[in-house]
């Protein structure tokens, strides 16, 4: 390795982390969060022998990352990354089994990946927190924003950069960048009245105690101690299946009909988005084995489940990789 390449590593590593979950804030996918990266870091050093330091490299990077993901978002042949209820309405027939050909989705980002990324706001001028910033609906909503839209929007109202900071990497002048900052958030006002996404409380005993009530229900098949989790309204979707469900009647339906598929049901705890969230292992008989089955997020209010999104196959194996999860459990395995 010659020096200068020892050099950009040194340099710009500590930076990988961040830039992978900017690249996922503007993706709504996991892995092509992943290819993004790669392709900033294989940018930047290419050109690290021009780079002279006029502008520090954090910022140097953030600008070939965000170009990266708005070249990626034009060249895409399919629509943006949404969930199911952001793109037909709930339903209450049981699903075909049949993912839509043409179809992509959000995917969860693991919890793992943020380590060592700041938790709160980096800046007075960000609107929103990292925590707020990274929930599963957030990512989604922001999904539905033109490109340059959802990044004036990363980089002024999540990062805390300023307009004129905003405007010199996008290109542009201050002004289109608080327009574009501003119909953005007009946008976001429609999913959240209040201006900001609801964060549950971490460390609450009641939510924890929570957890442990639906982890019980589901592996001891207790279909209505399940339901009473939920709040009455609460949303139910499971990506790659387009179908969805609204209210705790729809979605006991739902469940009456899928667990009669299965045998047992083992939960293990892991978490994404900064939510909580259980990786699933099913099997259809006594000596089959527990295979992977889905990957739980769910989003809590106050003492109540208020969504459940099951990331569902043909996406779970994938997901289960991504998350150091095994794709198969033995019965000497423990559920933590």
């Amino acid at each position: 390795m010659t020096q200068a390449n020892q050099t950009f590593e040194r340099l710009a590593e500590p930076f990988r982390r961040e830039l992978r979950l900017h690249c996922y804030r503007m993706l709504g996918s996991l892995h092509e969060a992943e290819d993004l990266v790669q392709e900033t870091y294989l940018r930047a050093w290419r050109n690290f022998a021009s780079f002279e330091g006029r502008a520090p490299l954090r910022a140097w990077l953030y600008r070939i990352a965000t170009h990266a993901c708005l070249d990626a978002i034009a060249s895409r042949k399919r629509a943006p990354r949404l969930l199911p209820d952001q793109q037909v309405p709930a339903t209450d027939q049981m699903p075909d089994g049949k993912p839509p050909a043409e179809a992509s989705w959000i995917e969860p980002y693991p919890d793992a990946y943020l380590e060592g990324i700041a938790d709160d706001a980096p800046s007075p001028d960000a609107r929103y927190s990292s925590r707020e910033a990274v929930q599963l609906a957030f990512v989604a909503v922001i999904q539905q924003l033109p490109p340059r839209q959802r990044a004036a929007l990363l980089l002024c109202d999540v990062l805390g950069w300023s307009t004129l900071e905003a405007a010199t990497l996008l290109g542009g002048t201050t002004a289109s960048v608080n327009s574009a900052r501003q119909r953005a958030r007009e946008t976001l006002s429609r999913r959240y009245p209040d201006g900001r996404p609801p964060v549950a409380a971490t460390s609450n005993p009641e939510q924890h105690a929570l957890l442990a009530r639906y982890v019980r229900a589901w592996e001891e098949r207790d279909l209505d101690g399940f339901v009473a989790l939920l709040k009455e309204e609460a949303v139910y979707t499971m990506p790659p299946l387009l179908q969805w469900y609204a209210g705790r009647d729809n979605i006991h339906r739902f469940f009456d009909w899928a667990w009669k598929n299965y045998l047992d049901f083992r939960l293990v705890p892991t978490a994404a988005n900064r939510q909580p969230a259980f990786a699933l292992y099913s099997r259809r008989s006594a000596d089959a084995a527990w295979d992977a089955h889905s990957l739980h997020l769910l989003a809590l209010e106050q003492d109540a489940i208020s969504s459940l999104t099951l990331f569902v196959k043909p996406a779970a194996p994938d997901l289960f990789k991504a998350f150091g999860l095994p794709l198969a459990l033995t019965d000497t395995d423990r559920t933590a």
